[in-house]
């Protein structure tokens, strides 16, 4: 894994460079506009800054590349570099197999749940039945919030959340470190350099 300070500047220069295309290429713009084009930039810098083989960051750039004017933002954070671009146009969204779902019951709303007896059956609820559809129903939300997710199974879904996690806590570092600094220049401008 790399060196987070070493992802945070590489995230930084990718996003500063993402935020001054986007104020190049409109001059005057909205605050829901600006809002936009900082999310863009911050999506294309985050996803440029990890490995090829993450998915999340293939999804989120193909996303963003729907929009023939991101393109233009795309190609110019990635750089002229073709590998960078192929990269990202090559990747596909593979599936794995599935994994086995072995393990103890040990939730409190599962052992909760089992207990009552269902309405139409009139008969106890496995526990396992329970915490399988827990289980189903916590996984679908959490590909509803992975950019790709929806094309992972579980194992690769797990990996990839981390991978995304990471990244996010990066990006809302580098963040909230530009925010202070700048709040810190607008109350005393002579002590900041």
């Amino acid at each position: 894994m790399r060196n987070p300070n070493s992802l945070k500047q590489e995230f930084l220069k990718k996003w500063i460079k993402g935020l001054q295309i986007c104020s190049a290429t409109k001059k005057k713009m909205s605050i829901m506009e600006r809002k936009k084009a900082i999310k863009l930039s911050a999506d294309i810098a985050m996803a440029s800054t990890r490995k090829s083989t993450i998915y999340w960051s293939h999804a989120l750039m193909k996303n963003a590349s729907k929009d023939d004017t991101n393109k233009i933002i795309i190609k110019n954070i990635l750089g002229s570099n073709d590998d960078n671009n192929n990269n990202f146009n090559k990747a596909s969204m593979g599936i794995y197999n599935s994994m086995s779902q072995n393990g103890i019951i040990r939730s409190k709303k599962i052992i909760k749940k089992s207990c009552k007896i269902s309405r139409r059956a009139r008969k106890i609820i496995s526990p396992s039945i329970i915490a399988k559809k827990m289980v189903k129903k916590r996984t679908k939300v959490l590909k509803s919030l992975v950019p790709g997710g929806e094309y992972m199974d579980d194992a690769s879904l797990i990996k990839e959340t981390l991978d995304y996690i990471i990244s996010l806590r990066v990006q809302v570092d580098v963040m909230r470190h530009l925010a202070n600094n700048a709040s810190c220049e607008i109350k005393d401008p002579k002590t900041n350099l």
